[in-house]
């Protein structure tokens, strides 16, 4: 019965379109700016790229910026991966990776944090279809 409810909870998301597009920056090379303004922004891949990705290169001229869509699995590989490289001294490379939109962009402010009656927004629901199924997976697989 918890799978047959799961899987239409699931279902019900796949179907009403919420969380299966992110938008990300999208840039290479950018050093002038970080790249975070509204033509930059590009819509991802459905089903494929579910996260955004950020790479900041620290070279002789400056600090270069890299933003694009991601598949989860290929950012936290490379995000790791350069983990030991990021030093924030010259030839610094570091890779981070994000769910909601346009998380790739300049840092948010701080904002406190939501009220228990607060209604969820697509953002909540980014990595609720992957916690669905791990969880199905554990449970039952």
């Amino acid at each position: 019965m918890r799978l047959f409810t799961v899987t239409t909870f699931f279902l019900f998301f796949l179907e009403s379109g919420l969380a299966l597009q992110i938008q990300c920056y999208q840039c290479e090379e950018m050093t002038h700016n970080d790249c975070s303004t509204p033509e930059y922004i590009v819509n991802c891949t459905v089903n494929v790229q579910d996260m955004c990705q950020k790479e900041v290169l620290v070279k002789e001229d400056g600090i270069h910026y890299r933003k694009s869509c991601a598949s989860s699995g290929a950012c936290l590989i490379a995000s790791s991966g350069y983990q030991q490289f990021c030093t924030g001294k010259l030839n610094s490379v570091c890779i981070s990776c994000c769910n909601t939109p346009l998380c790739n962009g300049p840092r948010q402010k701080k904002r406190p944090p939501p009220s228990a009656a607060s209604v969820p927004n697509k953002q909540h629901f980014s990595v609720l279809p992957l916690s669905i199924l791990f969880l199905t997976h554990r449970n039952f697989g």
